[in-house]
C-alpha cells in the first residue's frame, strides 16, 4: 500500500498531539495517511502498554488513518543505530510515502529528538540502492524509496515553526483523538499519579497553541512544523 503521508511518533499519542488536526485535514482531503509508533510507551507513568495499544487503535480510527503499526522499540532506550534505522527503512519502503512527519527536533522528552533524528536519517538511507531490506519473512526484496519531504511537528517546547498548516475546522477531531488516550490525559476522577501531560492546563494548551498560531496567520487554528530544508511553492498565490 502506497501512502501519501506517513507519520512517525516515538510514543503512541505523539502523532495526535503534534499533528492530529493536520492528519485529520489531509484524510478529509482524500489523502492516504498512516502512523508508525516507534515504542509502546511502556515506561509511561500512567496506564500500561496494553492499554495504550487499545487507545492508539481507537485514536487511529477517529483520525481515519488507513494503517497504524508499532515497531516495539524499547521506550526510553532505543538508539539511532543501524539496527533501528533498518526497521524504519523497512516501513519507509513498505509504504513509500511522499511526505514524512516525525517528532520535534528538540523537546523535553529525550525520545522525541532522538526519534526525530532516527527517522530523518532513515529517510535518507532508505533511498540508497545498496541497502538491502526484505519484508514478509525475508521473501520479498524492497525497492529503495526516499520521501520528497520530511517535516517535524512541534511538541512540548514552543519551537519557532518554519511554516504552519491552517487546521480550522479540525481542532475538535484532534481533541477527540487525544482524548482516546484516557489513561494519559486530564481526568479529574483518575487516581493515577500526576504527570506533566495529565494536567488540565496541558490539555487546554492543545487549543490555545493552535489558536495562537492561527492568530499569527489570520485563521482560527493552525499547527506548526519545522522543515529540514528549503520549502518551495508553485506560486505566490498558493500562500494563504
Amino acid at each position: 500500500m502506497k501512502l501519501d503521508i506517513l507519520v512517525f511518533g516515538a510514543h503512541p499519542d505523539d502523532a495526535e498531539l503534534g499533528a492530529g488536526a493536520t492528519i485529520a485535514k489531509e484524510v478529509a482531503a482524500g489523502k492516504k495517511v498512516g502512523i508508525v509508533d516507534l515504542t509502546r510507551g511502556e515506561l509511561g507513568t500512567r496506564g500500561t502498554a496494553e492499554i495504550r495499544d487499545k487507545e492508539a487503535a481507537k485514536a487511529a480510527e477517529i483520525l481515519g488513518v488507513v494503517v497504524r503499526e508499532n515497531l516495539e522499540f524499547s521506550d526510553g532506550f532505543f538508539q539511532n543505530d543501524k539496527e533501528h534505522q533498518l526497521e524504519v527503512i523497512r516501513m519507509m519502503r513498505k509504504y513509500r510515502p511522499d511526505i514524512v512527519l516525525c517528532n520535534a527536533i528538540e523537546d523535553r522528552h529525550i525520545d522525541h529528538a532522538k526519534g526525530a533524528q532516527l527517522v530523518s536519517d532513515a529517510c535518507f538511507l532508505s533511498g540508497l540502492v545498496k541497502i538491502d531490506t526484505k519484508m514478509d519473512g525475508g521473501e520479498h526484496w524492497q525497492e529503495p524509496w526516499r520521501p520528497r519531504m520530511v517535516y517535524h511537528y512541534i511538541q512540548w517546547k514552543n519551537l519557532k515553526p518554519d511554516f504552519v498548516v491552517d487546521v480550522s475546522g479540525f481542532i475538535e477531531k484532534k481533541q477527540e483523538a487525544i482524548l482516546a488516550y484516557s489513561s494519559q490525559f486530564y481526568d479529574p476522577n483518575s487516581n493515577e499519579p500526576e504527570t506533566p501531560i495529565s494536567s488540565k492546563n496541558f490539555l487546554d494548551s492543545v487549543h490555545y497553541r493552535a489558536r495562537d498560531l492561527g492568530r499569527l496567520v489570520g485563521v482560527a487554528h493552525a499547527e506548526g512544523f519545522t522543515a529540514e530544508r528549503l520549502v518551495a511553492i508553485d506560486g505566490l498565490d498558493h500562500l494563504i
